[in-house]
């Protein structure tokens, strides 16, 4: 048994019965897709599995992978998170102290690879979704860009020199601490870390505790407006930070019918001129923009991962 020590090395090239065919898994906090296939023309089978326990939830994605009887090459996860990424780590693979209840500590990598005798290659859900963007979406011949998901939580694949960044850990971007006036904004945050961060103020879970309803039945020209500012808020810190040439913007709660052009208008005021930007980066429609393969982006990104291993296909 073994696994893939860096997805995006192509010298780990893993053998398998049908080097045609990859598996992907998004692993997401309250559904897990499958699928096989080569790309966006090519998935041959999907399924969404809802997010229970971590043996059961597991247990459903081995049953998908070994329903026909046709290995997969390899398998790529893109994991929500907290992840370990470190490459010889005893938890390498392990979705390690988490908020969804159950699942901190939980060794995705051994699990799959104990069960499937394939390769696993492993990462964030949104390192993922930026990789499938990269190659077949709204991000495509860009080296340095940012995939931003807004749903339950908010997370972001940061890609620099056309590799997504790992270091410490990797890119808690939705934890960031964000400007938080209490007297016009009394709402403390719903992130159980850290309060008021930007997930704890700006996710579809803080709108929900926020406003006692789920993002897609609030109807307050308020509360949106808020949600752009908190948002654009983080789009213009990363600006800052790393000056990603594209922000896509993606997620259930971006999906809200003229919210993107908000935030949009909110950063490029935010950023009061400080950079000059030329071209189609200073038109915001071109440099904020939502994602190009919408809600499958995430196992998208999971085929890319496993993918990469094999440099006749990876390109």
């Amino acid at each position: 048994m073994s696994t893939l020590t860096d997805p995006l090395d192509p010298d780990c090239a893993p053998a398998a019965s049908d080097p045609a065919l990859f598996g992907g898994v998004e692993a997401g906090g309250t559904k897990w897709v499958c699928a096989k296939g080569t790309g966006p023309g090519d998935l041959t089978e999907v399924e969404v599995i809802p997010t229970t326990t971590p043996s059961e939830t597991l247990a459903r994605v081995v049953e998908f992978f070994k329903r026909d009887g046709v290995r997969v090459a390899a398998l790529g996860v893109g994991s929500f998170g907290p992840v370990d990424l470190r490459v010889g780590s005893q938890t390498f693979g392990w979705i390690k102290k988490t908020a969804k209840p159950g699942w901190s500590n939980t060794n995705v990598v051994g699990a799959l690879v104990e069960e499937l005798d394939v390769p696993v290659a492993f990462d964030t859900d949104v390192n993922a979704a930026a990789l499938a963007e990269q190659r077949w979406g709204a991000a495509r011949g860009l080296s340095n860009f940012m995939y931003m998901t807004v749903g339950t939580g908010i997370g972001a694949g940061i890609v620099l020199n056309g590799r997504p960044v790992h270091g410490l850990v990797h890119p808690e971007f939705g934890h960031i601490l964000i400007p938080h006036d209490h007297t016009a904004d009394p709402f403390p945050g719903s992130c159980p870390f850290h309060g008021d961060c930007l997930e704890g103020m700006a996710s579809g879970e803080a709108l929900r505790v926020r406003y006692g309803k789920p993002a897609e039945q609030l109807d307050d020209r308020a509360a949106w407006a808020l949600e752009a500012r908190y948002l654009a808020i983080g789009i213009m810190t990363a600006v800052f930070a790393v000056s990603p040439e594209r922000v896509v913007l993606g997620g259930g709660v971006i999906k809200k019918p003229g919210l993107l052009p908000i935030v949009r208008t909110q950063v490029k005021e935010l950023m009061s001129d400080y950079i000059e930007l030329a071209g189609e980066v200073g038109n915001m429609d071109h440099f904020i923009v939502p994602p190009a393969l919408g809600d499958h982006a995430g196992v998208l990104g999971a085929l890319q991962l496993a993918m990469a291993a094999h440099p006749g296909l990876a390109k």
